[in-house]
C-alpha cells in the first residue's frame, strides 16, 4: 500500500475508533412484556426489542412485567418501567424518565413514594405532588401532623394537609424532600404528578411520548 495512503487509512481509522468509543448508548424502558420490551433508544421513537435482539450495542437478556435486563457496555443492566441509562461512560448524564400518553392524552406512571410503589398521572395544572389520605395511609405517612388546611377539587372544597414526601422517584429520577399535599375524601383515585417535583426537570414532548430531564 502507498505510504500516503496507509497513513490517511490509519488516521481514518483513528477517528472512527474515537467516534465509536465515545458514543453513549441510552435506553429509556416505556413498556414491558414477558420476553420482550418497549424502548427507546438513543431518543428514537419507541420499538419493542424481543429477548436476544440488539440495538445500537444495547441486547435484550431477559423481559418480564417487572422489569427488562440489558447487556450494555460489557455489563448487565436491570431496568424498570420508566427507567434510563446512559452508557459510553458519561456519568455526568442527568437522570430521565420517559411516559407514554394513552388515548386521551394524559401522562401515566408509575413510580414511588418514600420507596413504596405509587401509580401517578402528570398533572402541570396541580402545584404539589398530591396523594390521597388512603394512599398516604398505605405508605405510612403521618399526614395529620402535618400544615392542615382546605383546597378545591372538582368535587368542591376538602381538608388537606401539608407534608414533605422524602423521597420520589419516578424512572431514573430521584428526587428528596419534594412538597406536597395528602387530601381527605375519595375523590383522588390516582396521585398527582405537580410541579413541586416537575419544577425541577426539564420536560420534552414529542407526540405522545413526554421525556423528563432531572435539572440538578
Amino acid at each position: 500500500m502507498n505510504p500516503c495512503r496507509a497513513q490517511k487509512f490509519a488516521l481514518t481509522f483513528a477517528l472512527f475508533a474515537s467516534v465509536n468509543l465515545s458514543y453513549a448508548t441510552n435506553i429509556n424502558v416505556t413498556g414491558l412484556f414477558t420476553d420482550r420490551a418497549m424502548v427507546m433508544i438513543d431518543g428514537g421513537k419507541p420499538r419493542v426489542m424481543t429477548v436476544g435482539e440488539t440495538i445500537n450495542g444495547a441486547k435484550l437478556i431477559s423481559a418480564n412485567a417487572s422489569n427488562a435486563t440489558f447487556q450494555v457496555d460489557g455489563k448487565k443492566r436491570v431496568l424498570s418501567m420508566g427507567e434510563s441509562y446512559t452508557g459510553g461512560g458519561n456519568n455526568s448524564s442527568k437522570a430521565t424518565a420517559s411516559l407514554n400518553a394513552d388515548a386521551s392524552g394524559h401522562f401515566f406512571t408509575t413510580g414511588s413514594i418514600n420507596g413504596n410503589s405509587v401509580n401517578f398521572v402528570v398533572d402541570t395544572g396541580a402545584t404539589l405532588v398530591t396523594i390521597s389520605t388512603q394512599d398516604a395511609d398505605h405508605l405510612g405517612i403521618d399526614y395529620r401532623h402535618g400544615t392542615r388546611g382546605t383546597i378545591s377539587t372538582a368535587n368542591g372544597s376538602t381538608n388537606a394537609y401539608g407534608v414533605t414526601f422524602n423521597n420520589i422517584r419516578i424512572g431514573g429520577i430521584s428526587l428528596n424532600m419534594v412538597q406536597g399535599v395528602v387530601v381527605e375524601g375519595g375523590g383522588l383515585p390516582i396521585a398527582l404528578l405537580g410541579m413541586s417535583f416537575l419544577n425541577q426537570t426539564n420536560m420534552q414532548r414529542d407526540g405522545s411520548t413526554m421525556t423528563l430531564t432531572q435539572r440538578y
